[in-house]
């Protein structure tokens, strides 16, 4: 098994465990993980692995039952206002426009300023929805809510986005264009990102690390010796296949140690 890892980064977990009671199973099992400034990490693992309690330790919506989550030097408390986050589910409010949508961390604090709005009709157009940012989210496709949701999570320039399975439930071409809008986006604003998913390819195209989860616990890591900025042509070529084979070999053997019983 691999775990080696970047030695220091811009977001830190210390040994970090989740029980959701004192007496309840251990959901998070004494992860460490740094994660550099500026890049894009995956967790990947099969449904109840821990991977999006992992997510919500990182962005302080759950606190560790042991351990530490750290953003920079400040050890998280409570929800960061350095992170954005992104659901499974865009999340949209039904009644209010797609510009209105993306201004809602901002409304929720204070009235949006003129440079708000601009900075909102900015991203929509970073997203491809200059022309759409007064429809409600009725009147948008299931892509078009998850560039909307992608866009809410950046109005605030977060330092760090983090991401629970977003594309899940689109369709393939549709989550290859957002997996692209994600990248550019991340690199224009020099975002760290950690990305959940159960997506072998989703994993490789995105990350420059890969950790694959089973169990509550990290069991592999991989670097992803892909060059910057990825592409769609990079999925069909040798070191992309080699990547998800390595990656799903891993998975298959996390899930076969975990269903052995303990010595």
């Amino acid at each position: 098994m691999s775990t080696e890892q970047p030695k220091s980064g811009f977001v830190t977990i210390e040994r970090a465990s989740y029980r959701y009671d004192a007496a309840g199973p251990t959901v998070v099992d004494a992860i460490d993980w740094t994660i550099p400034r500026g890049e894009i990490h995956c967790l990947l693992g099969r449904s109840g692995c821990g991977k999006t309690t992992l997510l919500k330790l990182a962005a302080g919506l759950l606190m560790p039952s042991e351990g530490a989550i750290r953003i920079g030097d400040e050890a998280l408390a409570g929800p960061s206002p350095r992170a954005g986050f992104v659901f499974q589910a865009p999340t949209l409010l039904d009644w209010l426009s797609a510009l209105d949508n993306v201004l809602l961390p901002v409304s929720l604090k204070r009235r949006p300023t003129i440079a708000d709005k601009d900075a909102a009709l900015d991203l929509l157009e970073r997203v491809g929805l200059a022309d759409f940012a007064m429809r409600r989210p009725a009147e948008l496709s299931g892509g078009q809510q998850s560039r909307v949701a992608v866009a809410r999570a950046l109005i605030g320039n977060p330092d760090l986005l983090l991401l629970d399975e977003p594309f899940a439930a689109l369709d393939a071409l549709t989550r290859e264009e957002l997996q692209d809008d994600l990248l550019r986006l991340c690199a224009l604003n020099g975002t760290t990102a950690l990305f959940v998913t159960h997506d072998i390819g989703e994993a490789v195209y995105l990350a420059d690390t890969v950790a694959v989860m089973a169990a509550g616990r990290v069991t592999h890591v991989r670097r992803i010796e892909l060059a910057r900025p990825r592409h769609r042509d990079m999925r069909y070529a040798p070191g992309f296949i080699a990547a998800c084979r390595a990656l799903r070999d891993a998975m298959d053997g996390a899930a076969t140690a975990s269903r052995r019983p303990a010595a």
